[in-house]
């Protein structure tokens, strides 16, 4: 038996954060404040506060705070394309997150059943008392119905420009400008870009910093050498790579806006025979599962998703008790992961005045097999 639940057999009742904070040493508020991981907390304080929290299983009493503070305990996510895994990746961390701070997670889909609407109607309603936008772009119906510096949302892995919100995401402008620094430092001479629908920032950011790199390396992107998919399917980037590889004078490089169209690129190549990575380097985005997978070895950007979710979730529960704060736009660096799509080549690169220097993990031979 815990000792949270000892103390509730000898009590007859449940711990509560006064309890909490009285066996820690400080006040309830910041027992509060610790829950919702608030970064301003001093790192000594969390940690003793959430240790005396999971010795005794505490447990947030959602009925009693949604009785005294006329909340939901309830918070909604918008989301879209669950079929690409980056997005089950994290719901998965937004979901963890809100259990540990006694929240309820209501997912809505963007592309079917109008999500978008749906979340903006709990919100107004008071059936959550924020929401999290995952996939969101100037055009989504949410964007358009909710509309307030005071109002709890938060953007993460998305930017809307002049959208009145926090916003959490990596800094993918830099990936692409790093993705094309890498492949001119790799001697690449024929280099091509898979693209994908430009409503989404992390495409259209991750496109405009390569074509900006490879025209400050006096190699601006051929016109030849660009697909845009429809699609972010593998089926989209086979189609668009078998496209460039049949060009009378190929690429020997190509970077692909996501990583399913670079899987779909590294298939293509197999198709026609251009054994990877001697006549072609392929390098994609996210850093998916399947990126890591043996068959693929797909050299590609990891973004700092669970910091990302953490930084997000923290800063909505912030704004849910305090509407005024001021808001923040906040951009994590991205890190490299060199795999044998790329012969598990390191090059220098330059620095990024906004990330700082490029993060590059060359992952071993020892830990593909292993996967």
């Amino acid at each position: 038996m815990t000792a949270g639940a000892m103390r509730r057999q000898a009590t007859g009742r449940a711990l509560t954060s006064h309890d909490v904070a009285r066996m820690a040493g400080v006040s309830q508020a910041t027992v509060s404040r610790v829950l919702r991981d608030d970064p301003g907390v001093r790192a000594e304080t969390r940690e003793r506060v959430r240790r005396i929290l999971a010795e005794v299983d505490y447990q947030p009493n959602a009925a009693a705070r949604s009785f005294r503070t006329h909340r939901a305990g309830a918070i909604g996510v918008v989301v879209a394309r669950l079929s690409y895994q980056i997005y089950p990746a994290m719901l998965e961390l937004i979901g963890a997150r809100l259990d540990a701070l006694g929240q309820q997670m209501v997912v809505w889909d963007a592309e079917h059943g109008d999500g978008d609407r749906h979340a903006s109607r709990a919100l107004r309603q008071g059936g959550v008392d924020g929401v999290i936008l995952t996939a969101c772009t100037r055009e989504s119906p949410f964007i358009r119905d909710v509309c307030s510096p005071q109002a709890p949302v938060v953007l993460v892995n998305r930017a809307v420009d002049g959208y009145p919100s926090d916003q959490v995401s990596s800094d993918n402008l830099d990936g692409g400008r790093r993705a094309a620094e890498y492949f001119i430092g790799g001697g690449r001479q024929r280099i091509a870009m898979i693209g994908g629908v430009q409503q989404a920032s992390p495409i259209r950011d991750r496109e405009a910093g390569f074509r900006q790199a490879l025209a400050a390396g006096g190699r601006p992107l051929a016109a030849h050498y660009y697909q845009r998919a429809e699609g972010f399917t593998h089926r989209a980037g086979l189609a668009a790579a078998l496209r460039l590889l049949e060009l009378q004078a190929p690429p020997d490089a190509i970077f692909c806006a996501n990583d399913m169209l670079a899987l779909g690129a590294i298939d293509a190549a197999r198709t026609l025979g251009r054994p990877i990575p001697d006549a072609l380097w392929v390098v994609g985005y996210d850093d998916v599962e399947m990126a890591a997978w043996p068959a693929f070895d797909l050299t590609t950007f990891r973004q700092p998703m669970d910091e990302m979710i953490g930084y997000a979730v923290a800063r909505l529960m912030n704004r849910i008790e305090e509407p005024d704060r001021a808001i923040e736009h906040k951009t994590f660096a991205n890190e490299l992961v060199i795999r044998r799509s790329t012969g598990r080549r390191s090059v220098p690169v330059g620095e990024s005045p906004a990330a700082g220097p490029l993060i590059m993990r060359e992952t071993p031979e020892e830990e593909t097999k292993d996967e």
